[in-house]
């Protein structure tokens, strides 16, 4: 028990964000269990004893961004209830975990992971691999969030393309996505433009050179995306 409190303490100094938290298992002890290390690591739990139900509290407002669910309940089990998340199109991406037992093998852990399961935890649950699946969970949404933002409406300039930052400033595009994202960029031309800008460029060139009497220049090598 000291060693569980002092993990509990540790983790909710290193783990910031609180989260909202969906416990799913049909076990009442087994869900007692989850709860209490769920709201030890510092996180809001809503629980319930089956997948349907737990289903419905997805489309409230501001509903639990991650499950942690039992695979066989009554009513709805583990697969149906993530299949179930997954068709929602237009909300938040949830993240998934899924309980398992010792038994399950390889082909019913590939099943559950071509229905959107994120991350599988063995029963019963260690609280150090729960805690560090809590950690990629938060990481995921982040990005995920991060992504949705990037995608929504940003202020554009119609003549050089830069967009506007969050402090009125303007920059590249590129530069606005590598700061929040990380993510490096390489340039080429897409054939289209290829085709509109390079190609009619470089036909002027040659004609210019012919219409002189010298030998035409080759052309400069471009890279074309296909």
């Amino acid at each position: 028990m000291l060693g569980f409190a002092r993990l509990s303490e540790q983790a909710r100094q290193a783990h910031p964000v609180r989260m909202k938290i969906l416990a799913v298992e049909d076990d009442p002890s087994s869900r007692k269990i989850l709860s209490q290390a769920l709201q030890r690591l510092g996180h809001d739990v809503v629980e319930f004893d089956n997948g349907e139900d737990a289903l419905r509290i997805l489309d409230e407002p501001e509903p639990p961004r991650v499950v942690v669910s039992d695979w066989t309940m009554p009513r709805m089990d583990g697969l149906q209830l993530i299949q179930g998340i997954r068709s929602r199109l237009k909300a938040d991406y949830t993240y998934f975990i899924l309980l398992t037992a010792r038994t399950a093998n390889e082909e019913n852990q590939r099943e559950a992971t071509e229905a959107g399961v994120d991350d599988f935890l063995t029963k019963p649950v260690d609280m150090t691999e729960l805690w560090m699946r809590l950690r990629v969970a938060e990481r995921i949404l982040r990005f995920t969030t991060q992504v949705r933002q990037l995608e929504a409406f940003l202020p554009i300039c119609s003549y050089c393309k830069k967009v506007r930052d969050d402090r009125n400033y303007w920059q590249q595009i590129e530069t606005y996505i590598n700061a929040r994202t990380g993510s490096e960029f390489s340039h080429s031309v897409c054939p289209d433009c290829y085709a509109r800008v390079i190609a009619p460029e470089l036909e002027k060139l040659r004609t210019k050179t012919a219409a002189k009497g010298k030998p035409p220049t080759p052309p400069p090598h471009a890279e074309r995306t296909r």
